[in-house]
């Protein structure tokens, strides 16, 4: 029998569809909502089915941004065959998100018996959101918001990317809050910092997602759950995508920082009390 059924895959897909791109930790709160309904966390199928739904999120990402994607790849295309068109920053960019994804993947392999072992821990997700919330904060008071998307650099990119590395490591960080807030450091303007947050998800995720297939697979959890699981993922991550952008560009991360920190509280209560472990 499937550890998780259909039922619990909709919850699950809802919860990564909403989170996975704003930065309150999809990992955060998918472990917490396995954990409430009674769902191993450091299971190695749950580990995968989560990693698997997370191609739901980044499908829609795909989606959301495919005039954007087409034309970065056609400038990344036009470049490999003529010289000319290497001083374009489409073609760059492309580049940047390839070399910048390098050191997640390298770290990712080395510490895996870690990221699914003892860093898996509730623990560990509450503390990460409380710190997270923290480091969010001064980098949205520290940025000047002066740098627009066709600014980024080189440099950008890959602190932007290595800073991913944060939330593989420390679930509850979130991942795109370690990105968001790395932009903001940089100066870069919010949305500027999202669409790069967004951009550097979409090959680290979606190679989590396949390279955790088998597990998902063959150690427990059904085509069904997985199916359904990613496709709610998509739909709700979609909407997530547009009402974040039109956030982003009138309001500040307060709200998210506060949410963290409720959040991380709440966690540590729970345990505490023993309702969770």
């Amino acid at each position: 029998m499937s550890v998780i059924n259909v039922g619990q895959a909709v919850v699950l897909g809802a919860v990564e569809g909403v989170t996975e791109f704003l930065p309150v930790s999809s990992t955060g709160h998918l472990k917490i909502t396995e954990g409430l309904m009674g769902i191993p966390v450091d299971d190695n199928a749950v580990v995968g089915f989560t990693a698997v739904i997370q191609v739901g999120a980044i499908a829609a990402v795909l989606v959301y941004f495919f005039k954007d994607i087409v034309r970065i790849l056609s400038a990344w295309g036009r470049g490999l065959r003529d010289r000319e068109e290497r001083y374009h920053h489409d073609y760059k960019f492309a580049w940047w998100v390839i070399y910048a994804t390098i050191p997640i993947v390298i770290v990712g392999l080395a510490a895996k018996p870690l990221i699914e072992g003892p860093l898996a821990s509730l623990w560990v997700v509450a503390a990460s959101l409380i710190v997270g919330s923290g480091v969010m904060w001064a980098a949205d008071q520290m940025g000047r918001h002066k740098r627009g998307e066709d600014d980024t650099s080189f440099k950008d990119a890959m602190l932007v990317g290595c800073s991913q590395i944060l939330a593989l490591l420390f679930p509850g960080f979130s991942r795109s809050g370690a990105t968001m807030s790395t932009a903001l450091i940089l100066d870069l303007d919010r949305v500027a910092a999202t669409r790069l947050s967004f951009f550097l998800g979409i090959p680290a995720l979606t190679g989590a997602g396949l390279y955790e297939l088998k597990d998902a697979l063959g150690t427990g959890v059904g085509a069904a759950p997985l199916v359904v699981g990613t496709l709610v993922s998509f739909v709700v991550a979609y909407g997530s995508i547009a009402w974040l952008l039109k956030y982003v560009a009138k309001h500040s991360f307060n709200a998210f920082v506060i949410y963290r920190l409720v959040i991380g509280v709440a966690l540590f209560g729970l345990l505490g009390a023993g309702v969770l472990s």
